[in-house]
């Protein structure tokens, strides 16, 4: 195969399919699928013209994507803006086939990776983006996930711990990306925990409520974003707190500690206090011991070190990120904050812009560039 033509062709297919009415992210994302099957195919039977076949082949991926999303979205408008409360409706398509992807011929990441693609409705970048991995990784991952289920029958459906994995990277897409999926990921996981007494089904579905319950004071009018020291706590949801504790304590009353309860349990922590400072971090850093012990979760070990910071002092946070990797996502952005704790505005806002270079989205990007110049104007006064 001719790799230096498949670069060249690629925009122009791209701007073949712009002009058809794709935009230039869903096009991009169509030609990608499309280079991946060319990578399969063209080996055993090169196409006479390249440029028509990855036309033909992007544009059929295009509007299967399309047709895909718009699924998606007609059962979201079937959810109230606010998660409706008590048990799941009956069982529908989706979930069903939430499991169906969770095939037990795929590894667990690649039965996640193919549900997020197939029936979430996040692209390949997104998905790539919550796992850590390069963008082609992750594209490689789902098309050997698509190899592997278009040869099995789907007579066996996959384990309870992959679609809850789905549902909580859907539910974190929905919270802070792109695409608001929040609503639907709720909707479903309250379908699960109907259909079965698990205890990590109620863990998870505690976190989202408790996690959903304080974003109405998560972003200002203007879309930026308000930390979670700053928010205006009247605005926070006192009936989804109130059935996501209830759900937890039933879930941690079976006493089978798993990492959504322990991370559910953290955010009834938060929920519980009434002002910033009456958040107990003492017992929040002891739930991160947990989450550390039963994921060993670089992400929470990140997270204790900003609470270890909260609960002992900032020279205390600062020793416990010292034990991290640096690439680490978010990494920049916790240090800057407990720099800026610790009295260090100069480091701080160094490290707040280096986090806003990295950042994943618009909205954080964004807040992190104010708090740089916040400190810079602090510094130059």
């Amino acid at each position: 195969m001719d790799d230096a033509l498949l670069r060249t062709l690629t925009p122009t297919v791209i701007g073949v399919l712009g002009r058809r009415g794709a935009d230039f992210a869903a096009a991009e994302d169509a030609v990608q699928d499309a280079l991946i099957e060319a990578v399969r195919a063209w080996p055993d039977n090169p196409p006479r013209d390249p440029k028509g076949w990855l036309v033909t082949v992007a544009w059929r991926k295009f509007l299967d994507a399309t047709r895909a999303d718009s699924s998606r979205r007609n059962r979201e408008v079937l959810v109230e803006a606010e998660p409706v409360p008590g048990p799941g409706e009956a069982v529908d398509d989706t979930l069903q086939l939430y499991f169906l992807c969770a095939h037990p011929s795929l590894t667990p990441a690649s039965a996640v990776a193919l549900t997020l693609r197939a029936v979430g409705g996040l692209t390949t970048r997104q998905i790539a983006q919550a796992y850590l991995v390069p963008e082609s990784t992750m594209a490689q991952r789902i098309s050997r996930a698509k190899r592997t289920v278009s040869s099995v029958r789907f007579d066996q459906h996959g384990d309870v711990a992959t679609v809850l994995r789905v549902l909580y990277l859907v539910f974190n897409e929905g919270y802070s990306g792109d695409v608001d999926l929040a609503v639907e990921a709720i909707r479903l996981t309250r379908q699960l925990a109907a259909m079965t007494i698990h205890e990590e089904v109620a863990g998870l579905l505690a976190l989202m409520l408790l996690h959903h319950a304080r974003r109405p004071a998560r972003t200002r009018t203007d879309g930026s974003l308000v930390p979670l020291a700053e928010q205006d706590r009247s605005l926070w949801n006192t009936r989804l707190i109130a059935e996501g504790v209830d759900v937890l304590q039933t879930a941690l009353a079976r006493d089978r500690l798993g990492e959504f309860q322990a991370q559910a349990a953290i955010a009834a922590l938060h929920a519980d206090a009434q002002k910033a400072e009456e958040t107990d971090w003492v017992q929040i850093v002891e739930w991160y011991d947990e989450l550390v012990r039963l994921t060993d979760s670089l992400v929470a070990r990140l997270n204790r070190a900003v609470a270890v910071g909260e609960a002992d002092g900032p020279r205390a946070g600062l020793a416990a990120l010292a034990g991290l990797d640096p690439t680490l996502p978010r990494y920049s952005a916790a240090a800057a904050y407990l720099h800026e704790r610790d009295g260090d505005p100069a480091t701080a806002a160094r490290l707040y812009a280096e986090a806003a270079r990295s950042a994943p989205n618009l909205p954080e990007r964004d807040h992190l560039t104010r708090q740089a110049a916040r400190l810079n104007t602090q510094l130059r006064s």
